[in-house]
């Protein structure tokens, strides 16, 4: 039924609660207890109270239903005390399982600290029977070690005597080895200096002309002595040295190899003195032109630059040139496509066939010039396959002339600076187009006096207000990012547009039928070495543009003034080339040699053959 399972469950609500936990007793009316304390007010009134003194024991009835509660409490209470005493065995199963494996544990505590112990009994054991092996080992190494000791050092006291025996005896090859090349460089530099000396004994161009010098008598000992050198040297070639007396051979023939040539020389210095003097006495009987008086007469006290005549001639020149430029500043300066394209095909044909002018001649010569005469003749020409004239623009021919000009002189900054014999063609053609042309020559002059001055000659002096740059662009240097070219570089340039100038003074278009005077013939050279002469000498520069024009066009000059030349050479030779010394450093004579040289054979070889003729 419904109402007893909700007995049920209010009797273990109230069992839980904490004022219904009663303890009931189903003695209680037969131990006739009065007031008995109930569990819900539906027992309490069931219940029989009796309120007379406690009577003799009697049987208690109770009502069916009173019997039924008791019924479920006593089952209930079975089923509380069967919970509780299966609670107590599980407290105490838990707790001896608690108890069982905390002796386990202690167990095995106890049984890995016996197995720790037994290990490390074992590893002692071990180390001290490894220990007793490695002394034992260390007791035999060492002993190893002391016998192996004493016996190196019985070993190394040998070997030390033997390695100061080899040392004695190395130090003694050493030492005859050094003396022996010793002796051996000391023939061969006596050998040397003997062989230069035998050179010293030949006759020189400057004084083989003299009849009253003999150096046979000097040459036939000077090869004697050679030969005594020569047949003490082979012996050391073959892998032997000279012995001291070999030494002494060759030593006794250096010393009268230098007495012969000393004694040489101071004849032959007599034969110069000699030969100079009947040079001066020659030349006293020669005419002097006005040139050569002006240069003998200011000679005490020479000019630091150009005169006043000459730098005219230059800044009227250079005027020019100006002014040509600005003629074809239209055509120079073009935008427009067409013009440009016309006035790049004007300047190759300008300059492509002066560049193909090297050391050409005959046909292909003469096929350059004539294109170069067409071409500022306003005729048409054939330039890179087009044809082109410089009559297609009112500029054409001033701007043609600029660039030709331009060309011929940058060729002999270039070309003939790097190649000397190319200079007489490139002179051969612009000397005939000065001929024809003579506007072409004076743009030509303009453009080599303005990258090299002393063509003029002139030594532009800085004047105020003028930059370091721009004054050595003046004198002809190429400047760069403010960088200034070699020392060497520019005298290379220079030398090659004086070369230039010097050979278009000198030549003439052969292939011409006009037989005129030249454009600008060897008087204008001489002009240039009179003023040249008249002018403090530079250090580097003078020598060298005096050396360059001399070489190129002296013997021209030879042939025109004759002994006035030569008068001219001795003048350079005795009086400006020491000065040219005097400004010239030690780092600086390369040029100063070769010109001392020329000057040499010029004065002493080509000058006694006018003097008795």
């Amino acid at each position: 039924m419904p109402s007893e399972s909700l007995r049920f469950e209010t009797l273990e609500a109230l069992k839980n609660s904490p004022k219904g936990k009663l303890n009931y007793s189903p003695d209680w009316l037969e131990k006739g207890e009065v007031n008995t304390p109930t569990i819900s007010g539906e027992i309490q009134e069931e219940s029989v109270v009796s309120p007379v003194a406690s009577p003799p024991p009697a049987i208690s009835v109770l009502s069916p239903r009173a019997t039924q509660m008791a019924g479920c409490i006593r089952m209930c209470e079975r089923k509380h005390k069967a919970k509780v005493e299966l609670s107590l065995r599980l407290e105490q199963q838990e707790r001896l399982v608690a108890t069982v494996s905390s002796c386990e544990s202690e167990q095995l505590k106890r049984y890995e600290e016996l197995m720790e112990l037994k290990q490390r009994q074992e590893y002692q054991s071990m180390r001290d029977m490894m220990e007793k092996e490695t002394q034992e080992s260390l007791g035999r190494q060492e002993k190893l070690r002391e016998e192996h000791r004493h016996r190196m050092k019985i070993l190394n006291l040998r070997l030390r005597e033997a390695e100061q025996q080899r040392l004695r005896e190395a130090e003694l090859e050493r030492q005859r080895q050094v003396e022996g090349r010793e002796r051996h460089r000391a023939i061969n530099a006596i050998q040397e200096e003997v062989l230069q000396l035998n050179q010293l004994l030949q006759p020189r161009p400057s004084t083989q002309t003299d009849p009253a010098l003999d150096h046979t008598p000097y040459i036939t000992r000077g090869n004697q002595l050679c030969s005594q050198v020569s047949d003490v040297v082979p012996a050391s070639a073959d892998g032997q040295f000279p012995s001291v007396e070999d030494l002494t051979v060759a030593e006794r023939a250096l010393q009268e190899m230098r007495s012969l040539v000393r004694n040489l020389q101071g004849e032959e210095a007599q034969a110069l003195k000699n030969m100079r003097q009947a040079l001066k006495e020659a030349m006293c009987n020669v005419n002097i032109t006005n040139e050569i008086k002006q240069i003998l007469i200011s000679y005490a006290g020479l000019q630091t630059g150009a005169d006043e005549s000459t730098l005219k001639w230059y800044s009227a020149l250079q005027d020019a040139a100006n002014q040509c430029a600005q003629a074809c500043d239209e055509l120079s300066r073009a935008k427009d496509t067409q013009t440009k394209k016309l006035k790049m095909e004007l300047q190759k044909a300008a300059t492509t066939p002066v560049s193909q002018i090297a050391n050409i001649s005959g046909a292909p010569l003469k096929e350059a010039f004539e294109k170069i005469d067409k071409l500022l003749s306003s005729r048409p020409v054939t330039s890179a396959g087009k044809t082109v004239s410089a009559s297609q623009h009112p500029q054409g021919l001033e701007f043609v002339s600029y660039k030709l000009a331009e060309k011929f002189v940058k060729q002999g900054e270039e070309e003939v600076a790097s190649n000397h014999s190319a200079a007489f063609p490139i002179a051969a053609v612009a000397s005939g187009i000065w001929e024809l042309h003579p506007k072409i020559g004076e743009l030509i002059l303009a453009h080599l006096h303005k990258k090299c001055p002393y063509a003029v000659p002139h030594y532009p002096p800085m004047e105020r207000g003028t930059s370091v740059e721009d004054y050595q662009k003046i004198l002809g240097y190429r400047v760069d990012d403010s960088k200034v070219e070699g020392q060497d570089s520019f005298l290379k340039r220079m030398s090659g547009m004086i070369r230039l100038y010097a050979a278009i003074i000198q030549m003439r278009w052969p292939y011409t039928g006009k037989q005129g005077p030249h454009p600008h013939g060897l008087n204008h050279g001489w002009r240039w070495l009179a003023q040249i002469l008249n002018m403090e000498p530079l250090a580097d520069i003078t020598a060298t543009i005096l050396f360059d024009f001399l070489e190129v066009c002296g013997n021209a000059l030879m042939k025109l003034y004759r002994g006035q030349f030569w008068k001219l050479i001795l003048l350079i030779y005795e009086e400006y080339f020491p000065r040219i010394e005097a400004v010239t450093s030690t780092g600086q004579m390369g040029s100063v040699t070769r010109l001392k040289q020329f000057l040499e054979v010029s004065v002493w070889f080509q000058a006694p053959n006018i003097i008795f003729s």
